[in-house]
């Protein structure tokens, strides 16, 4: 962060009487949220489904939450961290807003961190995945999962249904080298042989990297790609003939999005992945989630919507806690909140803000006609490994 952009920052707050207050004591009446999310671009299905999910949030539990009135103000960073970091400030100082919400990719919640500090306002992240996010300000609370977190279990399921030799292909920045990193320590403490790939974020071209893991012919080949890549991911997979190849394909369930699942076509059926969400998990609440999502969106709930759901829940549940105070007590409340979520038994971890939750291994399968990850087992409250091994 620019030390000219704090100062900025600081003389707003000064100016508009806001340094050194709580976010709770501006306008009582209304508490504005700043809802931050990739609109166009690369990663914009991110941004519709949590857009969709907040405001289906908002329309169950209405728009008044411990007597103040809550006001969502949508603001498309396009994917570019330094827009975020504008738009977050401007939110800050010229709206007042109370919370600070979306953050598709990591590189865009970590530009707002010292923002969130600095004016004191929480930051909700529903999507980035980088497990170090959390540690970038004490303002920040994720809802979202962390990509360890749903990457050691598809290491440790490949060990145990005999992968010996695997080759890693993920995007290369944060979430991807997490998972990488995460997948090769499991998967050769276990035993196995791993040799990794990384494709570039920007305008990826897979081809080349898909040539290599044919020649390598391992047992498996693990992805990681942002959410809104995978179609793409897929197409490349199948033009290479990779799909009848032998070479079983695994993930986290960022490739199989289930925003775009349904458009990938036969050639993933089978993909096996480990993730937190699927839009066919078997809850009466996930069901009336799906039903509710899709009559008001038009389309199929994602785990991104979900961070979303859930990340209007912890605001909700928070200032009801607070009787309608923002800032560090919001964070405070927060904290430890544990709740039955559309994907299953949810809490923060009081220590580090991040999500605990279930993570699941899914099948692509057909069911009633279209793709959707099915369920077959289940990893009960996974914590963040990266913070967990930190903390023994």
């Amino acid at each position: 962060m620019h030390r000219r952009t704090l100062l900025a920052l600081a003389a707003g707050l000064a100016a508009a009487g806001l340094a050194g207050t709580t976010p709770g004591a501006r306008a009582q009446e209304t508490f504005k949220i700043g809802l931050i999310l990739p609109m166009t671009g690369a990663s914009a299905s991110t941004g519709r489904q949590i857009e969709a999910a907040v405001k289906l949030y908002i329309a169950q539990n209405g728009d008044t939450v411990a007597g103040r009135k809550v006001q969502l103000i949508v603001k498309d960073d396009t994917g570019v961290a330094d827009v975020t970091k504008r738009l977050a400030q401007e939110l800050i100082v010229n709206e007042k807003v109370g919370a600070v919400a979306g953050f598709g990719l990591t590189p865009l919640a970590l530009s707002v961190a010292p923002l969130a500090t600095q004016a004191k306002v929480p930051q909700v992240v529903m999507a980035a995945a980088t497990a170090t996010i959390t540690e970038a300000s004490p303002f920040i609370v994720r809802t979202s999962f962390t990509l360890p977190q749903a990457t050691q279990p598809m290491a440790e399921w490949a060990s145990a249904n005999g992968m010996k030799k695997v080759v890693t292909l993920v995007t290369d920045y944060g979430p991807g080298i997490d998972a990488e990193k995460t997948f090769t320590a499991t998967f050769t403490k276990a035993g196995g042989t791993v040799e990794n790939l990384r494709v570039p974020l920007a305008n990826p071209d897979f081809s080349p990297f898909l040539q290599k893991v044919a020649d390598a012919k391992p047992d498996a080949l693990f992805v990681f790609v942002p959410s809104g890549y995978g179609a793409q991911f897929m197409r490349q997979f199948t033009e290479r003939g990779l799909d009848k190849s032998g070479i079983k394909l695994i993930g986290t369930g960022d490739v199989t999005d289930d925003d775009l699942l349904n458009g990938m076509g036969d050639a993933a059926l089978g993909v096996v992945t480990s993730h937190h969400y699927s839009a066919v998990h078997d809850s009466a609440e996930n069901k009336a989630f799906v039903a509710a999502f899709k009559k008001t969106a038009g389309f199929r709930p994602n785990f991104m919507g979900v961070g979303g759901y859930d990340g209007m829940h912890v605001i909700y549940e928070g200032l009801k806690k607070t009787n309608g105070a923002g800032g560090e007590a919001l964070v405070n409340a927060i904290k430890g909140m544990a709740w039955t979520s559309v994907r299953g038994p949810v809490s923060i971890d009081p220590q580090t803000r991040d999500i605990i939750q279930n993570v699941y291994i899914r099948k692509v399968e057909k069911v009633d006609g279209e793709l959707y990850n099915v369920e077959f087992a289940t990893i009960p409250n996974v914590k963040d490994p990266v913070k967990a091994a930190k903390a023994n």
